[in-house]
């Protein structure tokens, strides 16, 4: 009986462990503006298409939450921008600076897009190069000899 008792506890403080946070029920416009501004320039790190003011994630809502935690803290926009940068590093930032850590980040893309580019064209031309040209007839007669070979191909219905 004891140990039922305490694996209906042990649910109990397990399901208030995955509880969520939630929106801020009666916002502030002016901490909200700043909030916007500053979510539209941060990623969401589980969506990484989104920022964290347009994403439902339950880290975007947590860090939404941390935002106005800062803002009330009467902390600037570079300051928050900060500490997100020092918790998460660059990959946050939606437009993240062109530095030594994240110039991949700015020139894969291009990089990827020449290499791509570079492999059509090998192949294109090794196609124009390796292929056979087609049979060309040099007589005269080229008529002739191409009735000559229509007339020697035997066709299955002509047999028998």
């Amino acid at each position: 009986m004891m140990r039922y008792l305490l694996a209906a506890l042990a649910l109990a403080f397990a399901a208030a462990a995955f509880g969520q946070a939630e929106e801020v029920p009666h916002p502030d416009a002016r901490v909200e503006r700043r909030l916007k501004d500053l979510g539209e320039q941060l990623r969401c790190l589980v969506c990484q298409n989104q920022t964290i003011a347009e994403s439902n994630a339950g880290l975007a809502l947590d860090l939404r939450n941390q935002i106005r935690a800062q803002i009330a803290a009467g902390r600037s926009d570079d300051e928050i921008r900060a500490y997100m940068v020092a918790r998460y590093g660059d990959f946050v930032l939606y437009k993240p600076p062109l530095k030594a850590t994240t110039v991949l980040l700015w020139i894969g893309p291009f990089v990827l897009l020449g290499v791509g580019i570079a492999v059509l064209a090998w192949v294109v031309l090794r196609r124009r190069r390796g292929g056979t040209a087609p049979a060309v007839i040099e007589s005269d007669d080229a008529g002739a000899a191409l009735a000559a070979l229509l007339e020697s191909d035997e066709r299955p219905e002509k047999r028998g």
